[in-house]
């Protein structure tokens, strides 16, 4: 079966800088497919070469057994992207945007009724008429969106879509994505909010400096950290100042006088965590343990947080 994205040891250099050292994945028709890293690790450059907008050194990638290079006018057609950067004409209505999108890839007036739709079911039909200079920033972003969709691609790329927007509009957002993956699109998401990918992807890869660290399905990821940390939360008192040393760096959250840590179930213990508290001034209010997140392994894996 041919897949939806085939990437084969493909390079990319920005100067000095190894952007993507021989990165190589599938990712198959229909999948929901969750792609991570911290800042900086390559995911942008490896969609815009994905998209076309990038050449890579070396390698090879196709859209839908499309080569992005030899055959990109196929494979252009078979895509969607939905960019993290606002990026908008302010010169054009909502309905004018679409329509002009729709003429790039030949559509033309036979797309009115697929027009439609997606305002509808991005809820914009309201904003149909209104230049794009007068939507909110959430509303762009649904606009983006839509754009993306217009064409109606197979492959559908979301890079940070709901960076910056309010909970209520993430959540209009992301059923409607669902909706698109269960009419049989290929979804593929960059997020910070990992809470976004464990809830909606089913194969995650994670990649750092430019190489694939982790590449498997959302469970066995999830298992992995699980065997390997775990996390405890603390309630204290009142917050604790001035945390350093070893004990800073197991941290994985803090909400005022509630502290997330991370342990290493291998050299860490409950017991040394405690101590370590008190020693730094802390009175203990409430303890409790947890199950590993998605965010454990990605800490894990990468060293790093997602913020």
């Amino acid at each position: 079966m041919v897949a939806a994205i085939q990437i084969e040891n493909v390079h990319k250099h920005y100067g000095n800088v190894h952007a993507l050292k021989g990165m190589s994945l599938s990712i198959e028709k229909g999948e929901f497919f969750g792609l991570l890293g911290p800042n900086g690790a390559g995911k942008s450059t490896l969609i815009n070469i994905i998209a076309g907008l990038t050449r890579m050194d070396s390698g090879h990638v196709s859209v839908m057994g499309n080569d992005v290079v030899r055959r990109y006018r196929q494979s252009r057609q078979c895509i969607g992207v939905v960019p993290q950067e606002l990026v908008f004409d302010p010169f054009f209505s909502v309905r004018e945007i679409l329509q002009i999108q729709a003429g790039y890839f030949g559509k033309g007036k036979q797309s009115a009724a697929w027009i439609d739709a997606l305002l509808e079911g991005l809820k914009l039909t309201d904003k149909a008429d209104s230049n794009m200079r007068q939507l909110s920033g959430g509303m762009k972003r649904r606009v983006l969106i839509a754009q993306a969709l217009v064409h109606k691609p197979d492959v559908v790329i979301l890079d940070e879509p709901t960076a910056g927007v309010d909970v209520e509009l993430r959540s209009s957002l992301w059923e409607f994505v669902k909706m698109l993956h269960n009419d049989g699109h290929t979804i593929v998401l960059t997020t910070h909010y990992l809470e976004e990918a464990e809830t909606l992807c089913q194969r995650i890869a994670i990649v750092n400096q430019g190489q694939l660290v982790a590449l498997d399905s959302k469970e066995s990821l999830l298992a992995r950290g699980v065997g390997t940390t775990c996390t405890v939360s603390v309630t204290l008192a009142k917050p604790l100042q001035n945390v350093a040393g070893e004990l800073a760096k197991k941290i994985k959250s803090v909400d005022g006088i509630k502290i997330e840590f991370i342990l290493n179930r291998d050299t860490d213990t409950i017991i040394s965590l405690v101590d370590d508290l008190r020693h730094s001034g802390a009175e203990i209010i409430d303890l409790r343990t947890e199950d590993a997140d998605l965010e454990d392994v990605f800490i894990e894996l990468t060293g790093q947080h997602t913020q």
